[in-house]
């Protein structure tokens, strides 16, 4: 008889779980993932990435965003967008994603486990069932902890998940509002406020930051939030937030106020709480294992994904930056293959990073700040969407690519997009990057006409251009 149950015990179905169960499964070795809903997926299928992108596109779609530059503002493919005619692609979506996610498990025959999972020891898994009594104990060689993150609250907001919501609530509103409040300006809050923005509504972004996406190129931040002023969302940074309260208005019935530490008050119909997520570790009895989590629920990792119990991996959200569904999953499989010896190679910094708002952004390698605080010397080379052919065809005349090559070597050391397809068209440059390429290559290449990937061209004639 073996020693454990399982050669990997995996907690959690999220993208980084669901990838480093089939992973370990495709080296001969017996998995079992738990999981503490109904549906696999974790929150990236059920209420985060797949819901959020899937609005996105019927926004896209419904308020003829794309056609606003050829037919003017006022077209739009449906006059009355409800909350119904959103969420209805994302229902079909979600499903979809969470059958073909299960489908995969159960072909590489991954034991699917309904419990809630804690800690007994570094190597004892407790199964506490959901909705019956009893509980039973599993034991793994190896332990990866997938959990995933939570929505960080407030003790003092009264959050009723209709007037004052976080992120997984907006799957469950019951109408649009005509204003909105967006308390915090990271990715998720942005995403969502450009969203809105794009439905027309009246949309304010509070966050007491001066700055808004510090990771992100600071010209295709301002970019972004030059756009998003176009369409009359306003910006309120450097704010703290002091309280957040509801209240009867005689004429527009419940609303929101918003009191700032400043002593501004933003009144709205509802306000989104985005300050961020917090790792889901609550519950796993960690220090049980010999772990712990820091105040936000997030777990310490080596280059590996290893915790400092050997046996003992954590991938995903749950490890912090850049909690990036895509680099999830290339930390389960990382975290599989290192826990049982199989060779492995990744470059985590080239990882591509997207920010699904409208427009969209993408970037990959080295920011113009990066570069500057090394000192490292180099030269920008940019192209405008609407020099493109395609670029008008599509209607986006905002969209920029740029490219940050070494002064000397020309090797390619960053590319930066926002627009229409950023994040497809990303990469292209991250596939030069990789390879040392230098910013010749898209002089030398021909690309497909009338493509945005001509940007790439156009950029690099301009970047060149410069240094003469």
């Amino acid at each position: 008889m073996p020693e454990f149950d399982y050669d990997m015990i995996v907690i959690g179905s999220g993208p980084a779980g669901h990838r480093a169960a089939i992973q370990a499964s495709k080296l001969g070795k017996r998995v079992g993932l738990v999981e503490r809903t109904a549906v696999v997926g974790g929150v990236c299928v059920n209420t985060g990435t797949i819901p959020s992108k899937t609005l996105r596109e019927a926004v896209m779609r419904l308020s003829g965003y794309r056609e606003h530059e050829v037919y003017g503002a006022a077209y739009t493919v449906k006059e009355h967008i409800t909350m119904e005619d959103l969420l209805f692609r994302a229902d079909h979506v979600i499903r979809h994603e969470a059958d073909v996610m299960r489908h995969q498990l159960m072909r590489n025959e991954v034991e699917v486990l309904e419990a809630e999972a804690s800690f007994v020891d570094d190597h004892t898994i407790r199964l506490g069932f959901i909705g019956r009594s009893g509980w039973r104990d599993i034991t793994g060689d190896k332990i990866v902890i997938a959990v995933g993150t939570t929505v960080t609250r407030d003790d003092h907001i009264p959050f009723d998940g209709a007037r004052i919501f976080t992120s997984d609530d907006v799957l469950t509103l019951d109408q649009l509002p005509h204003t909105l409040a967006v308390v915090g300006g990271g990715v998720i809050g942005l995403e969502y406020a450009s969203m809105f923005t794009a439905l027309g509504v009246r949309v304010t972004v509070i966050d007491k930051r001066p700055r808004l996406l510090e990771f992100v190129d600071h010209e295709i931040v301002d970019a972004l939030v030059y756009h998003l002023r176009q369409g009359r969302c306003s910006f309120r940074l450097g704010e703290g937030v002091n309280d957040v309260e509801r209240y009867e208005d005689p004429t527009l019935g419940e609303r929101v106020r918003i009191h700032l530490d400043s002593g501004k008050q933003i009144n709205a119909e509802k306000a989104l709480y985005s300050i961020g997520r917090t790792g889901a570790t609550a519950r796993l009895n960690l220090p049980a294992a010999g772990l712990f989590a820091d105040a936000r629920g997030r777990i310490d990792v080596d280059d590996d994904y290893r915790t400092e119990i050997p046996n003992i991996y954590a991938v995903g959200d749950v490890v912090g930056f850049p909690s990036l569904a895509s680099t999830s999953m290339e930390q389960g499989r990382l975290a599989a293959c290192h826990a049982f010896g199989q060779e492995c190679r990744s470059i985590p910094a080239l990882f591509p990073y997207g920010v699904f708002a409208i427009p969209e952004i993408a970037m990959v390698g080295r920011t113009e700040e990066e570069l500057t605080d090394e000192g490292v010397p180099y030269e920008v080379g940019k192209a405008q969407y609407r020099e493109i052919a395609r670029g008008e065809i599509l209607g986006d005349t905002t969209g920029l690519l740029k490219l940050l090559f070494h002064l000397e070597t020309r090797e390619l050391l960053g590319v930066h997009i926002i627009g229409e397809g950023a994040s497809e068209l990303i990469h292209i440059g991250q596939a030069v990057v990789a390879f040392g390429g230098t910013v010749d290559y898209f002089v030398d290449t021909v690309f497909n006409y009338p493509t945005l990937a001509e940007c790439y061209k156009t950029a690099a004639f301009d970047g060149i251009n410069r240094l003469r």
